[in-house]
């Protein structure tokens, strides 16, 4: 999704980006796009550097987020005594996140209330297009506060609180003609430092198991959002150094072959 600066829209609109150009697509919504609304008809062209992106899906129907990366799984539960249950090799596990709390690219994030332990995840994301297949991948941060998870999560349900106040995902959707979400350096910067780095083909489950367990008994939309689950060393909490965000900072998150997802803690 993208807003022309000199419209000055609250909304945004699909476009194409072709070099340095972005094209204005008829359809109204990325979900529109992926079913076939109107999406052959261009209506105008910006020059890329003119437009301001925003969140690819504004209103997504839901969001998964699923824990796909062995090695994050081990790091968080030997941080809690525990080891990986042979039951996460088995089936690709996720959560519900909040449709409502969706940002995008160079948003503020506002820092949420009662949390010391602000973290970034690096994860990517597969966006549901026509059929309940995947219509594409984007970048996404899962912020977490972690003081907050951890209570919850003694009680044995959630994470809930610790996660639901901010979701980031962008900066634009790579289709799966261009990008097939195997393979891709990850790297996470704060303030322009270096804090982690990943790669993308370390997910131990694919992409086919995580949209077939998704969609288990129900349906998945168009819109609908999966999010991979944090790459290794791809979050403060694995580091164990406590550098945890404050206000201020500039998280930016870097997948190859999609680009950089950039925001900053309000």
């Amino acid at each position: 999704m993208f807003t022309p600066r000199e419209l000055a829209l609250e909304r945004g609109w699909p476009g194409v980006i072709e070099g340095d150009v972005v094209y204005q697509l008829a359809a109204q919504t990325l979900q529109a796009f992926f079913t076939g609304g109107g999406t052959a008809r261009r209506h105008a062209e910006y020059a890329l550097a003119d437009v301001d992106l925003r969140a690819p899906v504004l209103h997504p129907p839901s969001i998964r987020d699923f824990y796909a990366f062995e090695q994050h799984v081990k790091t968080a539960r030997a941080l809690r005594n525990q080891e990986v249950p042979p039951e996460w090799y088995e089936i690709p596990v996720f959560y519900f996140s909040n449709p409502a709390a969706v940002y995008g690219p160079d948003d503020e994030v506002p820092y949420p209330e009662r949390t010391n332990e602000l973290d970034y995840e690096l994860e990517v994301a597969a966006i549901i297009g026509a059929d309940g297949a995947v219509g594409g991948f984007t970048v996404m941060n899962d912020w977490s506060a972690r003081d907050l998870q951890r209570a919850e999560m003694r009680v044995g349900l959630g994470p809930a609180k610790g996660k639901d106040f901010a979701t980031s995902i962008g900066p634009v959707v790579v289709t799966p003609d261009e990008f097939e979400g195997t393979h891709g350096r990850m790297v996470a910067r704060v303030n322009g430092e270096e804090r982690s780095r990943g790669e993308l083909a370390d997910m131990h489950h694919s992409w086919q198991a995580v949209v077939a367990h998704a969609a288990r008994n129900t349906e998945l939309r168009p819109g609908d959002v999966l999010g991979s689950g944090t790459v290794g060393t791809g979050c403060i909490l694995e580091h164990g150094d406590g550098r945890w965000l404050r206000r201020g900072d500039v998280v930016e998150l870097e997948v190859e072959g999609i680009g950089v997802l950039r925001n900053r803690v309000g």
